[in-house]
């Protein structure tokens, strides 16, 4: 198989780089992760300035109508400037209620989503239970809860649209070790909640856009990683040297290039399997997560380690990436369990 950007592809990957390059500065961000993690003026730049929050939504529904393979190139780009934005929750939702919403949902709320209007996230529970319309229990570890205006509720084999603002909603913030992306807690005391009018596409949607949004921003904070710290080797001295040019510093430097371009083909193989419904596409975003989220911690790591003492202060940004990888890592799954899945794909009942 042979796989190779479009011209239009590469363009829209060139432009978000140097998007969040030029606007996502460490400067920003920290202050964003001082409130509810979101850097509101970099949202809405990306949102109307790009037009791209929209890439996965039709056009004849307000959005831009590109695939998966678009939106990981967008994802990896935020994912390497560790951006403080709600990318995660308003693409999964977006996506969700493009799958499996009424059509008055998504005339009601896509157009927000896109805008960046509205910040949307989408959690889950087993602890629920649901009246006429109404729905109460406890929803635990939604990304930027504190920040969404919309929420989307998973519980058992079902979705709500649930208005954070309702009567009966209550949405605690938490200090997360990620404060790019800080969760919340929300509990439900019998409140208005419009159900999907497709549980399972819109519970699938969830799945693919959150597996595929994480691989993809491990992929570009692991890059990152790597870059910034092969640009320390060269403006580091040591006995009189580059430590760049330590063997066994280039061999650490080696390791986090080879598991990165593993990583880069498992993300664009997952993307490309979802955008032309190959059977193989479960099997390769439960890959993806795994592989990616791994990578993104080792070279995280190494990031700090190489970068020496200054790498272990809270002034440099090793921090705010290996922080990032580990929420990235527990986060929609760990890597055991997605390699559990996959095992269970493969092997059947022997797994």
């Amino acid at each position: 198989m042979e796989f190779a950007f479009t011209e239009e592809q590469a363009m829209i990957a060139e432009t978000a780089r140097a998007f969040f390059a030029e606007n996502a500065t460490s400067e920003r961000t920290r202050k964003a992760m001082a409130s509810d993690g979101v850097d509101r003026e970099l949202w809405s730049s990306f949102c109307t300035e790009l037009g791209l929050a929209g890439i996965g939504v039709p056009e004849e529904m307000g959005g831009v109508g590109l695939g998966m393979v678009e939106f990981a190139l967008i994802a990896e780009a935020a994912g390497a400037q560790v951006a403080a934005l709600p990318l995660l929750g308003n693409a999964r939702v977006s996506h969700a209620l493009v799958a499996g919403g009424t059509d008055e949902q998504r005339v009601r709320w896509l157009p927000a989503l896109v805008a960046g209007e509205a910040i949307a996230t989408a959690t889950w529970s087993d602890d629920f239970t649901v009246g006429e319309g109404k729905l109460s229990g406890t929803f635990r570890f939604a990304p930027h809860g504190g920040a969404a205006d919309l929420l989307v509720l998973a519980a058992g084999d079902r979705c709500w649209l649930v208005e954070a603002g309702a009567p009966g909603v209550s949405v605690v913030q938490h200090v997360t070790m990620d404060q790019t992306r800080p969760l919340a807690t929300i509990t439900l005391d019998n409140a208005a909640a419009e159900p999907f009018a497709d549980h399972a596409a819109a519970l699938h949607a969830l799945h693919v856009t959150g597996w595929l949004c994480l691989a993809a921003e491990a992929l570009g904070g692991a890059q990152a990683a790597l870059d910034r710290t092969v640009a320390y080797s060269k403006e580091r001295v040591q006995f009189g040297r580059q430590i760049g040019s330590f063997q066994a510093y280039k061999h650490r430097l080696a390791d986090m290039m080879i598991e990165i371009e593993q990583a880069r083909s498992a993300v664009y193989w997952a993307a490309c399997a979802v955008d032309e419904g190959s059977d193989e596409a479960q099997l390769a975003l439960h890959s993806a997560k795994a592989f990616c989220a791994d990578t993104f911690h080792m070279c995280a790591g190494n990031m700090i380690q190489l970068h020496g003492g200054i790498g272990f202060t809270w002034e440099h940004d090793a921090h705010l990436f290996f922080k990032r990888a580990r929420s990235i890592g527990s986060m929609l799954g760990d890597s055991q369990w997605h390699r559990e899945q996959i095992a269970g794909m493969v092997l059947g009942v022997a797994a």
